[in-house]
């Protein structure tokens, strides 16, 4: 509302007036559909694991580079089964955090961006500083870069989808 013009009278809001201080500066609490967010969280795994199979038949099938192995859930039997399985716990533990933000944070979509982006950063400065091959270690930064954006958009959207502001 627009400041009062001179000789014009100020309209006061009674409700305004009526709540206590903390009422009026509390943020809006957030309601979480879980079930979607999770499933939603699942199908983002998929994709996520899905993004380092391509990306490890693209780095040493089709480019012949020795990609740089990261630290890895050592589980499977081959390079690119421990990094598809890992991407998608990965994104099981941002819907976990995302679903944490939701219920604890003031702003969760700002805080799981933040904490999401650093990690992506730290998942792409790793390989580069522990490979051999410098090409190796580029197409693995470029894998965990796309995993990690992968990531942060399809949980960012999901939450955004799956989250309401509570009724009184």
């Amino acid at each position: 509302m627009p400041p009062p013009s001179v000789g014009q009278r100020a309209r006061i809001d009674i409700r305004a007036v009526a709540m206590s201080p903390s009422q009026r500066w509390t943020e809006p609490r957030l309601v979480v559909d879980a079930a979607r967010l999770w499933s939603g969280g699942a199908a983002t795994a998929v994709v996520a694991a899905l993004v380092a199979v391509v990306g490890v038949l693209i780095g040493e099938g089709a480019l012949g580079l020795d990609m740089a192995v990261p630290p890895l859930l050592p589980v499977g039997g081959s390079f690119a089964v421990s990094y598809a399985i890992t991407a998608a716990v990965l994104a099981l533990a941002a819907t976990g955090l995302a679903h944490l933000l939701v219920l604890t944070a003031p702003r969760p979509s700002s805080f799981f961006a933040w904490i999401v982006g650093l990690a992506t950063v730290v998942g792409v400065v790793l390989p580069l500083t522990i490979g051999d091959s410098i090409g190796g270690s580029v197409a693995t930064a470029v894998v965990d870069l796309v995993i990690g954006l992968c990531i942060l958009s399809l949980v960012s959207s999901v939450l955004s989808r799956t989250t309401r502001v509570a009724m009184p």
